[in-house]
C-alpha cells in the first residue's frame, strides 16, 4: 500500500491544521502590513492641515451624498482630497474621459476623476458657505508616474504639503474666521463605509 494511505487520521487532521494556520498567519501578516501602510498614508495627509476628515459622506443636498476621502483644514481654508493609490505610468488629462494607467503588461482605465472632484467641492463648499474658501485635489502616491506630466488640480502626495504650508504660530488675537465654517463642516458630514480597499504601499 502507499505510505500516504497508511496515514493515520490524526496524523492528517494535524498536516491540515498546519496548512490552515499558515494560510491564517500569511492573511493576518498582509492584513497587517496594509494597515499599517494605510494608516502612514492618512498619517502623511492629516498631517498637511491643522485638522482634518477621513473617509466621509458629505451631503450634496439632494438628498444623496458624496464619498470622500479627505477633507483638510489648511490656512487657506478647505482642501477636498481625492486620493489614488495606483502603480504605474498613468496617462490623464483634462479633456480625457477616461485616464489609463500601464503598468508592464497591465493595462487599465478609470473615469476622469476631475469632474467628480467639482461635484464634491462644491458640496463640501455649500455648506462651508462664503467665510470658508474650498479647494480641491486629486491626489497621487509615489507609486504612480505622469510620464506626460500632472493634468490639472493633480498632484503627487510628496508635492502635497508644499502646495499647502501650514503658518506657524496660528491667527492673531486667537480669533480664525474659518472656526464656525470648519465646525458646520464636521457637524454635516458622517462616516463612510466606503473606505478605501485598495492596497497601499509602505
Amino acid at each position: 500500500m502507499d505510505l500516504l494511505t497508511e496515514l493515520p487520521p490524526l496524523t492528517w487532521a494535524l498536516v491540515a491544521g498546519a496548512g490552515a494556520l499558515g494560510w491564517a498567519l500569511s492573511w493576518l501578516w498582509r492584513w497587517y502590513r496594509q494597515r499599517r501602510a494605510r494608516r502612514a498614508l492618512v498619517a502623511a495627509v492629516a498631517a498637511v492641515g491643522s485638522d482634518h476628515l477621513v473617509d466621509v459622506l458629505v451631503p450634496d443636498g439632494m438628498g444623496s451624498s458624496f464619498h470622500v476621502d479627505f477633507v483638510l483644514r489648511t490656512p487657506r481654508g478647505a482642501v477636498v482630497l481625492d486620493l489614488r493609490d495606483v502603480r504605474g505610468n498613468v496617462f490623464g488629462g483634462d479633456q480625457m474621459n477616461e485616464w489609463t494607467v500601464m503598468d508592464g503588461p497591465h493595462r487599465y482605465t478609470f473615469v476622469n476623476p476631475q469632474s467628480s472632484l467639482y461635484d464634491r467641492i462644491a458640496a463640501v463648499k455649500a455648506i462651508a458657505g462664503d467665510d470658508m474658501p474650498v479647494e480641491g485635489r486629486i491626489v497621487f502616491t509615489r507609486r504612480a508616474r505622469f510620464p506626460k506630466g500632472l493634468p490639472k488640480w493633480t498632484l503627487m502626495l510628496d508635492s502635497l504639503a508644499r502646495d499647502f504650508p501650514l503658518i506657524e504660530g496660528g491667527t492673531p488675537g486667537g480669533f480664525d474666521p474659518f472656526d464656525q465654517p470648519w465646525a458646520n463642516i464636521r457637524q454635516a458630514v458622517r462616516p463612510s463605509l466606503m473606505a478605501q480597499a485598495r492596497p497601499v504601499s509602505s
